[in-house]
C-alpha cells in the first residue's frame, strides 16, 4: 500500500493524471518497473531505453513464473494467463512457501493475488488524489523509499551462491556507466552486466571432471 500511494503522488506529480497514474498500474502491475519508467520518462529518455531497462529489471518474472508454472498444471490456460499476470515479488514468495507443504490451490493463489492487485490499484489512486497535498516530499524522506526498496529486494537474494559476483559487478558497471556516461544508462547497463554475470557463471557442483 505505501509504496501504491507514493506511486500515485509521484507519477501524478511528474505531470500524469489521475486516470493515467491508475490506468498505468492497473496494466504494467510491476511496482519497481513503474517507479523506474517514471524516472525515465522524468529525464526524457527514449522510448526504446525505458523498454529495455523495464524488461531487464523485469526479467526476473521470467524466472519467477517458469518456477512457478511447475505447480500450476491443475490450472486452466486462462487461470495460467491470469496467475502469471498477477505474478509479483509477495506473491511468488508466498507461493513457493506454500507449495514446500501444501497444495497451490486457485483459491489460495488468486485471493492473495487479487488482494495484492486491488490493493496497489487502490492506493495508487489514494496518492493520485492525496498525494499532492503533501508539498515537500523530500522533508518526509519519500525520495529514499525507492533506493531502501531496491536494497531490501537485492540483500534478500544475499544468501544465493554467486550473489556476491553479480550484485557486485552490476554495481560497479552501474556506478562506473553513471560517472562516464550518466543516468539512465547505468540502470540499464548495470542490470545487463549482473545478468550476464549470473548466466556465465558455472553453478555450484558444476565443476570440471
Amino acid at each position: 500500500m505505501p509504496f501504491g500511494a507514493l506511486f500515485g503522488t509521484l507519477a501524478v506529480d511528474s505531470g500524469l493524471t489521475v486516470a493515467q497514474t491508475v490506468g498505468f498500474s492497473a496494466t504494467v502491475y510491476a511496482g519497481a518497473s513503474q517507479f523506474v519508467a517514471l524516472q525515465l520518462l522524468a529525464l526524457s529518455s527514449p522510448i526504446w531505453s525505458i523498454l529495455i531497462a523495464v524488461v531487464a529489471l523485469n526479467f526476473r518474472h521470467v524466472l519467477y513464473s517458469a518456477s512457478i508454472g511447475r505447480h500450476l498444471g491443475h490450472f486452466s490456460r486462462g487461470e495460467k494467463a491470469a496467475a502469471f499476470f498477477v505474478l509479483v515479488d509477495p506473491l511468488f514468495a508466498a507461493a513457493e512457501e506454500r507449495v514446500g507443504h501444501r497444495r497451490l490451490t486457485r483459491s489460495y493463489y488468486f485471493t492473495f493475488g487479487l488482494m495484492l492487485y486491488v490493493g496497489w490499484s487502490v492506493s495508487t489512486l489514494l496518492g493520485a488524489i492525496f498525494g499532492g497535498l503533501i508539498e515537500d516530499q523530500r522533508a518526509f524522506g519519500f525520495d529514499l523509499i525507492l533506493p531502501v526498496y531496491f536494497i531490501a529486494q537485492t540483500m534478500a537474494f544475499r544468501q544465493r551462491a554467486g550473489f556476491l559476483p553479480v550484485a557486485g559487478v552490476a554495481a560497479i558497471v552501474s556506478i562506473l556507466v553513471y560517472v562516464t556516461i550518466g543516468s539512465p544508462w547505468h540502470v540499464t547497463l548495470g542490470g545487463l552486466a549482473g545478468i550476464a554475470v549470473a548466466a556465465l557463471r558455472r553453478p555450484a557442483g558444476n565443476g570440471a571432471p
